[in-house]
């Protein structure tokens, strides 16, 4: 006999615990009827029925659509993973706790990601270059990642905020609209919306979510930029969103059931690896798409920014995936933007030719009221700019313009989800408790025999403002994007090169009397400091 497809919502209803049981159903198709009326003097929306519109408008895809192969996309079948064949994980996760090197862990999780497809040769053929898609005919291989049932358990448990945490749309009819009503989103009135035929996607799942956050924190170090996360939840037969490109690199991970992706080139050369994202584009603007599939649980699909997608269910089944995202933000130009600025300060206090006084007629012949004219003067005067633009490298400092930049990912970035060996030996694992009626364990102490090493590769890093020394980190970071204002302490000048000592020795541990201090009392006191920020941890427990 054939499986009856059992809607998202119905799974819902039959996991939940009986502690928090769902509204029943019948009572949240009463409430979408409500009538249009205003609360507190707030509008209430009407949550739309696109449910009906949305079957009809996939009648034609009852069959399921063929994927079409092309030069710009590579397409790989039924690949084993890193973690094995149907590994939970939760498993996988396990073992790399025990890899010692947060670069190697981020390397080995990456390759998970994308297996079978070697990440060298992601990197240098396809990153940046054209879709690539991963069809594995497993539906268990990404198993643990997140779920419905997670989706539910945080909307019953997390204080979700719509607009904040979670947005409800549709698109029906080639327009796309936000449905988000004020206030704290609901099981009682998201799961209505669902059932009235809108997407939900959570914004920052990473913040509600253990295992999205541990995810993103170890693969934060393989991209050297935020990898950040969406997960969208999308009822059978409709589509939550117009077609449009981003502004960040897009892997796609298939979760549950199924849904059916368009995939598009760039329209033109300027929409290639764009700054920002497009607006909403009609059909009729994008042309035809270079890869068309349905990926099933188990599947991924990477696309670069700019390639512009779009996605839609099938009427069979509802859908829930997660795309993981990174590079906003993080080209030469977003370099060069910091970069040319400062390197022009340098040269106006180093170079009087910077300083010298322009023509005194130039506005004259100069501007776009005399761009046509041919006007010899006009030729000396782009002569001069192209003199200094070509002078202005030698003054560029490029490592305080990658220092801004790294500034700005350190405050991007997400908190490390401490294992359970980083836990035991770092100041989250420190001895010192109540008990009693008293404090204990408070005589645990760094000595210069403790052996000691960054918490992670990529948790710290010496900057300076001109002024002083600081150091930036990652481990005070909110699980919420850009919360808190960034991390950061000074230190002396003089502790500078033991901090780059610690900094450059990661993964290995190194005695606290092995840092390059004046004292032995300063060898401990920094120890002590860092230990303190979270920025270091012990070879053995305190």
């Amino acid at each position: 006999m054939e499986r009856k497809h059992m809607s998202a919502f119905a799974l819902y209803q039959s996991i939940t615990t009986s502690d928090s049981p769902p509204a029943k159903k019948p009572f949240l198709q009463g409430a979408g009827k409500k009538k249009k009326k205003k609360e507190n003097g707030v509008s209430k929306m009407n949550k739309p029925n696109l449910k009906s519109e949305g079957k009809k408008m996939k009648k034609k895809q009852q069959k399921e659509i063929k994927r079409e192969e092309t030069p710009e996309t590579e397409l790989t079948e039924e690949g084993a993973g890193v973690s094995g064949d149907g590994e939970d994980l939760s498993d996988l996760l396990t073992d790399l706790s025990q890899v010692h090197n947060s670069r190697e862990r981020a390397s080995r999780l990456f390759q998970w990601l994308i297996s079978p497809v070697p990440a060298k040769t992601f990197f240098k053929e396809t990153w940046e270059k054209k879709p690539i898609l991963v069809q594995r005919k497993n539906p268990h291989y990404y198993k643990g990642l997140f779920s419905t049932a997670e989706f539910d358990r945080i909307l019953r448990q997390e204080d979700v905020q719509y607009g904040v945490n979670l947005d409800v749309t549709s698109y029906v009819n080639g327009k796309r609209e936000t449905h988000n009503p004020p206030g704290r989103a609901l099981p009682f009135t998201v799961w209505d919306f669902y059932e009235s035929g809108c997407s939900l996607r959570m914004l920052n799942p990473q913040a509600f979510s253990s295992t999205v956050w541990n995810v993103l924190s170890i693969l934060q170090e393989q991209f050297g930029s935020m990898a950040g996360a969406n997960v969208y939840l999308t009822p059978p037969g409709t589509q939550g969103f117009a077609p449009h490109y981003d502004d960040i690199e897009a892997f796609v991970v298939q979760l549950e059931g199924k849904k059916h992706w368009r995939v598009y080139n760039p329209r033109t050369e300027d929409e290639v690896l764009p700054v920002f994202s497009s607006p909403n584009f009609d059909q009729a603007d994008i042309g035809k798409p270079i890869l068309e599939v349905v990926l099933e649980a188990g599947d991924l699909l990477y696309f670069p920014r700019g390639f512009i997608h779009q996605g839609d269910c099938l009427p069979d089944a509802h859908s829930l995936h997660i795309t993981i995202s990174s590079f906003q933000k993080n080209s030469w130009g977003d370099l060069l933007q910091k970069l040319v600025p400062a390197a022009l300060e340098v040269a106006m206090e180093e170079d009087v030719e910077f300083r010298q006084g322009l023509p005194l007629d130039y506005l004259t012949y100069m501007g776009v009221q005399n761009s046509d004219k041919n006007d010899p003067r006009r030729t000396k005067f782009f002569s001069r700019i192209e003199s200094l633009m070509k002078k202005l490298a030698n003054f560029a400092p490029v490592d305080a313009a990658v220092d801004q930049k790294a500034r700005d990912f350190l405050h991007d970035c997400l908190p490390p989800k401490l294992t359970a060996e980083e836990l035991a030996s770092s100041v989250q694992g420190a001895p010192v408790r109540w008990e009693r009626g008293q404090v204990t364990d408070v005589c645990a102490q760094i000595t210069e025999q403790t052996r000691v090493r960054l918490l992670r590769a990529g948790c710290a890093r010496l900057c300076s403002d001109g002024d002083g020394v600081l150091v930036y980190y990652t481990t005070d970071n909110s699980r919420v994007y850009h919360k808190e204002e960034p991390k950061s302490f000074e230190i002396e000048t003089e502790h500078t090169d033991a901090v780059e000592f610690l900094i450059h020795s990661y993964p290995k541990f190194v005695t606290v009397g092995s840092l390059p201090c004046d004292s032995e009392e300063d060898k401990v006191l920094l120890a002590e400091l860092l230990f303190k920020r979270g920025i270091i941890q012990t070879a053995e427990p305190l």
